[in-house]
């Protein structure tokens, strides 16, 4: 099965080897109509401690690293 990549904007990365990403994703409401936008944070490693606030960044679906990480960090995208 083919792991789950998104793509979002590093909000925090104060966490040891570790970023937190806010992912938004857009989608039509079923009775309005209406394009809707929804975020949702994600917490993802980052081995290296590379990423900074506001680089937005693609992050995949790995096993389970702790409690609250089960992505990491593949790329930047681009900077601030």
């Amino acid at each position: 099965m083919p792991k789950r990549v998104l793509q979002g904007v590093v909000v925090s990365d104060k966490n040891n080897k570790t970023v937190v990403v806010d992912v938004e994703r857009r989608f039509t409401h079923p009775v309005m109509g209406k394009t809707v936008r929804r975020t949702k944070k994600y917490h993802a490693h980052d081995e290296k401690g590379e990423f900074k606030v506001g680089d937005i960044v693609r992050i995949r679906e790995c096993k389970p690293i702790s409690k609250l990480k089960s992505w990491e960090v593949v790329e930047r995208v681009s900077t601030k």
